[in-house]
Order: structure tokens, then C-alpha cells, then sequence
């Protein structure tokens, strides 16, 4: 019979070749621990990736942590139609100089799909070809610190692609729209009848199956590291503070549910008090927002895009949504200026994210790597004002709580890397009535509806999102942080998942 300590020992190993087997063997040991930004305490590495190893196929069942998609992607808007790309895993492939590469290509797919509405077979075809990675239901994670190291892709000048880096609770899949459909992005634990058709798993539940646990809310939350828009504004854009121009990064936390009443208006700042005229008559009154948000360096509260409204579903949409299930959800989140150097030369992004009640969200922004004329790597660190890291975006959990009763997601994450190509997203706004609003760009009389160089940029062929490495760290120490507890695993007692997925995979 084993005695206590060396059971516990034994315990303790088993828990550390659990941690410990999602980290690559090239990460450098003095790489392997880091200190928060925001506690000074230390974290220690559970996963990485280095991508060191050329050749890295990622078709499903090819890698143990990653999956590149073989599938169109799905709008989950009330719009939808926005997509132009389809998603194949050739697209995703490993370099000799350690990168990981997604590229986006001019090259036409043509599937055949069934029509829910018609009830027959319809065949669509799109004109670009792109790549998502993403570690669904293999690793996860729930809090801690994730860093990456980036080179964006196409030209800063250029709108047209939608390259993301971002974190989704493991209950749905990226671009699998059924499975977000009311779950995403809710991070809400609180019993409210009149929100209950809303979010498929209600804290109003008092029997919930598939193995969830009863009374407990949950959803399919969203946490953007990075998503770019790239462009040319031509200066700074309105309502930015500080000024920002085109090209820049969003750094957002998408949320429901979300402010339904008195909403900042798109294209200014949430109006924050009450101004009356001589006539004593209101003339702009204080705006519902979230508070104490705080932003630094060149980084400006987000003024263009307060969230989306998931109304009811329209004929022919591949999910469905009643008016009892409409809801508006909510993007809390900054933009981050950026520059050329950004699209040449690995940069650094890390969120520091502690989950749940009392938790915060943390994002930081690193500067470049470059290369002397010996070989020699070294980071030029700082954004020009002697500080190694910036702190662009705090978002603390009671801003979330005091505004709609949400939460900082406490959902186990995994993640996601893509490049998108959507008309809805850094395509020109005003397209002229004659144009005939097609996205070949070979076909002449679609010019019309990209932007100038961006189907020049496509021809070349050498359109690519890189990333030199991922690294996730999490605190071995559950009173270092503020927020509840780390931990790895897409499904945790506290927070299951795998018989739900299981009981809804078609």
C-alpha cells in the first residue's frame, strides 16, 4: 500500500505530464516561466507551439493540438452573405524558416450543398481560397497568458483581408454556425425568465442534460487578441481618442447579453453625461456603456462597433432564431494603431485573461524582432517611450457585472487563427449603384467592388498570415491572481462539454 506522500507525489506527476505534454521541446527553457504584467506574479508555460518543424501538414486528424478547416464559413450574422472565401487545410503548412504560414489565394471552389429552404441541392462557388487553424476540443485552456508572435499579412494600405488570432469557449465551433446559434457570445450565470429563450443553456435550467450541470449559464464566449483593418483613411478617423488612422488592430471582448436601450451610436464615444440647453431641454443625453474601461498609448476606445443585434432569422438562413430568441450582444473593445513594420517583422501580443467574477481581461502589445548583421534575433521592445510593453486595453469584470450582471468569460478556450475574406469587413463602404457588387478579381466588372491594389496584392500569390509562435502560460497560485482558477482541458468538471458535443454533432 503506497503512503500518503507518495501517492500525492505520484498525483503530482501525473498532473504535471498532463500540463507538460502540450509544450513544444523547442521552446527555450528561459522562455518557459514569464511574469504578469498585472500581478508581478509568475506563470508557468503549458502549451506552445514553435512551429520549428518545416512541412506540418493540419487536415483534421493530422496534428494532435491543431486542425485546419476543409468547409465554406458559415455567417453567423442576421445578415449573412458576407464571406467570400472558403476554408481549405492546403492553405495551412509549416515553413523552413519556423513559421506558421495561412495563405490566401485567388482560386475558385465550387461545392454542392443542400438547400434547407428549397429542399434541393444548390451548388456555390467562391473565388478565394483561405485557411482557419484552431485546437478545438483537443487543447483548451481556461485563464492565464497567452502570447503570439505575428507578421500580418497583405499591405498596410490595403483593406479587403480579416486576419484574427482569438480565443472561443469550447462549446462551439468556429464557422459551424448551429453550434453557436444562442450560445455565442453569452457569458451570463444568473436565472432571468426574459432571457432564457435567448441562451440555449440558461442558469434557469433546473435539469440540464448532456452532462452539464444544472443552474448554470453558459455560452460560447469570444475574446479577440487581435483582429486587423487595414486601409488607407487618409488620417486620423472621427471620434478616435487618441487619433487613429488605418492601418489598426481591435482588441476586443464580444459579450451577451448586451445593452439594449440607450446605446452609444456608431461612430462616437459613449456619450458619458447629460448636457441641457438654455432652454433647460436635454440636448444629448448620457449613453448605457461600460465603465472604467481603460486604454493606453496609441489605442482608442472602439467607436465604430458596439456589437451585433442576432435578431430573428430570416427565410433561407442556415440556423433559426425566433423573436423570443432575438438578442443584442456586445463588442467592448479598443483599436490599436499600427503601423508598417507590423506586416515586415514578427511583433508580440499577449492577453493576460483571469476568468470569471472578479477576474479582469489585460491586453499588451510587444514590438518587433530584428536581425543584425551578424544573424543575431534581438526585440526592439517599446512603443518609443522607454516602456517594454504597452498596456492597451483593461477590461475589468465588474464593468461587465454592474452593466448587465456578465461575466469575464470563464468558458475552457481554444484557439483560433484565420484570415477571412468578407465584404462586410475593410471592403469599400460606399460601392457605386452601377456596380454590379461581384468579388471575382478576374472579372473586370468587379473592380469596382475592391479596393484600389487589392486584386493586384491577391495576384501575387505571396498573401500570407505568419505566426512564429504561440505560448500559453497559467499561474500555479489561485490567490497570485485575481478571478477564479487556471486550467487546461476542453472539458473540466466545473465547466463540461464532451457529451454536449457528442449529442449535437451532425
Amino acid at each position: 500500500m503506497k503512503s500518503p506522500a507518495t501517492t500525492l507525489s505520484l498525483l503530482s506527476s501525473v498532473a504535471t505530464m498532463a500540463t507538460s505534454s502540450w509544450i513544444d521541446e523547442d521552446t527555450p527553457e528561459a522562455l518557459r516561466t514569464t511574469k504578469s504584467l498585472v500581478d508581478g506574479s509568475t506563470y508557468h508555460l503549458v502549451m506552445s507551439d514553435e512551429f520549428n518543424v518545416p512541412d506540418r501538414t493540419f487536415t483534421d486528424g493530422h496534428d494532435p493540438t491543431w486542425t485546419a478547416l476543409d468547409k465554406s464559413d458559415d455567417d453567423y450574422s442576421a445578415s449573412g452573405g458576407g464571406s467570400l472565401h472558403f476554408y481549405n487545410s492546403s492553405m495551412v503548412s509549416t515553413t523552413p524558416d519556423g513559421m506558421l504560414t495561412i495563405q490566401s489565394i485567388l482560386e475558385d471552389t465550387s461545392w454542392t450543398h443542400l438547400d434547407l429552404v428549397k429542399k434541393e441541392q444548390v451548388t456555390k462557388t467562391t473565388h478565394f481560397k483561405s485557411g482557419m487553424i484552431q485546437s478545438w476540443n483537443k487543447f483548451c485552456f481556461t485563464g492565464g497568458i497567452i502570447e503570439v508572435d505575428v507578421i500580418l499579412p497583405g499591405e498596410p494600405d490595403i483593406g479587403g483581408l480579416w486576419p484574427a488570432m482569438w480565443l472561443l469557449g469550447n462549446l462551439g465551433r468556429a464557422t459551424y454556425e448551429a453550434s453557436t446559434n444562442n450560445l455565442w457570445p453569452w457569458s451570463y450565470d444568473k436565472c432571468d425568465r426574459k432571457k432564457q429563450d435567448s441562451q440555449s443553456i440558461s442558469a434557469c435550467n433546473k435539469a440540464n442534460h448532456f452532462g452539464l450541470n444544472k443552474e448554470q449559464g453558459r455560452g460560447a464566449t469570444e475574446i479577440d487578441i487581435l483582429e486587423l483593418m487595414a486601409g488607407d483613411s487618409g488620417g486620423a478617423l472621427p471620434a478616435t481618442e487618441p487619433p487613429i488612422m488605418l492601418p489598426y488592430a481591435d482588441l476586443t471582448l464580444q459579450v451577451a447579453p448586451g445593452i439594449a436601450e440607450n446605446r452609444p451610436q456608431s461612430g462616437s464615444q459613449p456619450v458619458r453625461s447629460v448636457d441641457h440647453s438654455h432652454s433647460g431641454y436635454a440636448t444629448s443625453v448620457a449613453e448605457n456603456w461600460y465603465d472604467n474601461l481603460t486604454v493606453a498609448g496609441n489605442t482608442s476606445l472602439n467607436p465604430f462597433f458596439y456589437g451585433t443585434y442576432l435578431g430573428p432569422t430570416k427565410k433561407g438562413e442556415p440556423v433559426t432564431r425566433s423573436k423570443k430568441q432575438a438578442f443584442q450582444a456586445d463588442a467592448v473593445g479598443a483599436m490599436k494603431q499600427l503601423g508598417p513594420e507590423h506586416f515586415k517583422t514578427p511583433h508580440t501580443f499577449r492577453l493576460e485573461w483571469q476568468p470569471g467574477r472578479g477576474g479582469r481581461l489585460d491586453w499588451f502589445s510587444k514590438s518587433y524582432k530584428k536581425v543584425d548583421e551578424n544573424g543575431t534575433v534581438f526585440h526592439m521592445e517599446g512603443d518609443g517611450k522607454g516602456q517594454d510593453w504597452e498596456h492597451s486595453l483593461h477590461i475589468p469584470d465588474f464593468a461587465l457585472d454592474e452593466a448587465m450582471g456578465s461575466k469575464i468569460p470563464e468558458e475552457p478556450s481554444y484557439v483560433i487563427f484565420n484570415t477571412a475574406i468578407s465584404s462586410t469587413w475593410a471592403f469599400p463602404y460606399n460601392v457605386p449603384d452601377w456596380c454590379p457588387k461581384c468579388y471575382d478579381c478576374y472579372n473586370p466588372k468587379c473592380q469596382c467592388s475592391f479596393n484600389p491594389g487589392f486584386c493586384a496584392m491577391m495576384k501575387t500569390g505571396k498573401v500570407a498570415l505568419k505566426i512564429d509562435s504561440v505560448r500559453v502560460y497559467q499561474s500555479r497560485d489561485d490567490d497570485a491572481h485575481s478571478g477564479q482558477p487556471h486550467s487546461v482541458g476542453c472539458d473540466p468538471v466545473e465547466f463540461p462539454t464532451r457529451e454536449y458535443i457528442k449529442g449535437f454533432e451532425y
